[in-house]
């Protein structure tokens, strides 16, 4: 931000969120919200309409039925995951996240005063965690299997046969709650269909909650409107610790979430052709710069980069002073792997125009390679 204001020409490559505008449709609804005077509290867990929407999203996308007293609405995302971890967790407890992870994981499980357990994934095996060792990570403490598909900061997605051989291990632990981070589920190619864990594992669906939005599919990031589907008294708890914090998510974007799960769905497929079309002009030209590889993901618009050999080329630390560098010099932000658990690697994100991509890719080999 400060090498902006200071006139500097910089390409942000680290931010996550899609580079498209709301659709059209959904702002609208927004705007006769508004004008229908919309713009009071609603009930704690979200309007009667936009839950029956997600209701009905759960059904026919997901094969999944919740009842409604089963559903809560929270101020995106990231809060149902909040709300979960400390309804959960207490000290003492441990939570399994496979690494690399979305930022904020450990940190969720640490503010509950409860522990993250890692469970490092590799290129090799599409950094997807293994059913071998999630139950070696297995303890009498563990509470909490963390899960994010497709993920945030690989691009991985597990297929159908990946989960049930994950709830295959779980079915013998049954104090293990599951929580499926789906946020990116309709941003993904995998040769199969987009399976939520809970589809896959009928015989864990009371102990998992599963959680999406609208942030990511329909570009509302700025909305702030997530959800959370589970087990009754799970959801219950989660309701009163946000009953204490934020209470309802906004009305007005409530109104707007409702249209978009209940509306035209061609804009999401749009975004989705268009973030594939990118993630396929660029990997290979990342994978291309020397000293880098990139193995090509399968979902939401990130690239996670191995950049160890370039670090040696370059005598440099780590790939924290690698991103500094890089944004000194070339004016391209990217994030260090190292906030997602895996040092030597940086994420790259697509949601940015293919010109403008092309144009951070020429700048990143410049910098790598010198």
């Amino acid at each position: 931000m400060a090498l902006e204001a200071a006139g500097r020409d910089i390409i942000r490559l680290s931010v996550g969120e899609p580079d498209f505008d709301t659709p059209a449709h959904i702002k609208q609804a927004a705007i006769e919200a508004i004008q229908a005077g919309a713009t009071k509290y609603t009930a704690l867990d979200g309007t009667g309409g936009l839950k029956a929407a997600i209701q009905q999203k759960f059904e026919h996308e997901n094969h999944l039925s919740y009842p409604l007293d089963q559903i809560l609405v929270s101020n995106g995302a990231k809060q149902s995951c909040f709300n979960l971890c400390l309804s959960l967790l207490d000290q003492g407890d441990e939570a399994i996240i496979p690494a690399p992870y979305w930022v904020s994981y450990p940190e969720m499980v640490r503010m509950a005063e409860a522990e993250p357990v890692f469970v490092k994934t590799t290129a090799a095996s599409g950094f997807l965690m293994q059913p071998a060792q999630l139950a070696a990570a297995i303890t009498p403490a563990t509470r909490l299997l963390i899960l994010n598909s497709p993920g945030n900061p690989t691009g991985a997605v597990y297929p159908r046969e990946a989960l049930e051989a994950l709830g295959d291990v779980l079915r013998e632990h049954p104090k293990i709650v599951v929580m499926s981070d789906e946020i990116y589920e309709h941003i993904q190619w995998a040769s199969g269909p987009f399976t939520s864990f809970a589809e896959a594992n009928p015989a864990l669906f009371d102990r998992t909650l599963t959680i999406n939005g609208v942030s990511k599919a329909y570009a509302m990031t700025g909305w702030r409107v997530g959800y959370a589907a589970g087990p009754k008294e799970l959801i219950r708890a989660m309701a009163a610790i946000q009953s204490q914090s934020t209470t309802n998510a906004c009305s007005i974007s409530q109104a707007a979430a409702t249209a978009a799960l209940n509306g035209d769905k061609s804009s999401v497929q749009k975004m989705c052709t268009e973030f594939k079309a990118r993630h396929d002009s660029v990997q290979p030209l990342i994978d291309a710069i020397d000293g880098v590889r990139c193995a090509p993901g399968d979902g939401a618009f990130y690239l996670f980069v191995d950049i160890k050999d370039a670090l040696k080329h370059k005598g440099l630390s780590d790939d924290i002073v690698f991103c500094e560098g890089l944004l000194e010099e070339t004016g391209v932000a990217l994030v260090p792997g190292t906030a997602f658990g895996a040092p030597g690697y940086v994420r790259i994100s697509f949601a940015a125009s293919l010109e403008i991509l092309k144009d951070a890719i020429a700048r990143i080999r410049r910098f790598a390679e010198s």
